[in-house]
């Protein structure tokens, strides 16, 4: 077993296709507000018919800052205006974070009666994706003990916010691949004061968002044992 392997906790083999398909959208930089309305939705279909595939949606995000449901305002050290980027309270879990383009961001909606119910299960799995995705560019990437995201010599490299109801998740994960990080001097990100934001080409200078997200898929398809199915946005969203 590789150290990656290591990291993932394997479930019985299925057979039906809503139990072995992930659908993928790629919709590329959406607004924050257009991507977390889609996931509402998509969550609401999944409520309502079960039998619906889980689904992944990667993407980007012009410049905007969410807050978790429960996160202090103290974080944010600048008074929002209508020359600076959005400011948003949302129903995941967490503190504030800084989204940009060249962040790839990942909002996961799986029925996680077909995996695990488990938030803690489900929060270390989308870290085995992030770390076996980044040890695919020899990137060492690690968890820190006690605090949740993805770690690279003490600079962290991707955050994770989720929310779920009757176990269908939505929210997912942020890994920052080549984003100016300049917006996170404006927060205290995660409200963890002691540890500096980094991104991926601190530690390999010429990755791009598109070559990470294509090795991304593919640990994200082994993590959680799911062929991940490229499908067109529903015209609904369009």
């Amino acid at each position: 077993m590789s150290a990656c392997d290591a990291f993932i906790q394997k479930q019985p083999a299925n057979t039906s296709s809503a139990e072995t398909d992930c659908w993928l959208y790629r919709p590329g930089i959406i607004p924050y507000q257009t991507a977390w309305h889609w996931q509402k939705q998509l969550v609401d279909a999944r409520r309502k018919n079960p039998d619906l595939p889980d689904l992944l949606m990667l993407l980007e995000h012009p410049p905007v800052y969410t807050l978790g449901q429960g996160a202090d305002k103290q974080f944010v050290k600048f008074a929002p205006t209508d020359q600076t980027p959005p400011v948003l309270r949302v129903e995941r879990g967490g503190e504030v974070t800084y989204h940009c383009p060249g962040q790839l961001v990942g909002y996961p909606i799986l029925n996680l009666q077909r995996h695990r119910p488990d938030l803690h299960w489900y929060l270390r799995q989308l870290e085995a994706v992030l770390i076996s995705t980044l040890h695919a560019f020899d990137i060492p990437a690690e968890r820190n003990p006690g605090l949740t995201g993805v770690w690279v010599n003490g600079y962290k490299v991707a955050a994770i916010g989720i929310k779920a109801s009757r176990w269908i998740t939505m929210h997912g994960f942020a890994l920052n691949v080549c984003p100016d990080l300049s917006g996170f001097q404006k927060i205290v990100p995660c409200g963890i004061v002691d540890k500096p934001v980094g991104s991926l080409i601190q530690f390999r200078s010429t990755l791009t968002v598109k070559q990470v997200q294509f090795t991304l898929e593919q640990q994200f398809s082994r993590v959680f044992q799911r062929q991940l199915i490229p499908r067109s946005l529903p015209q609904m969203f369009l």
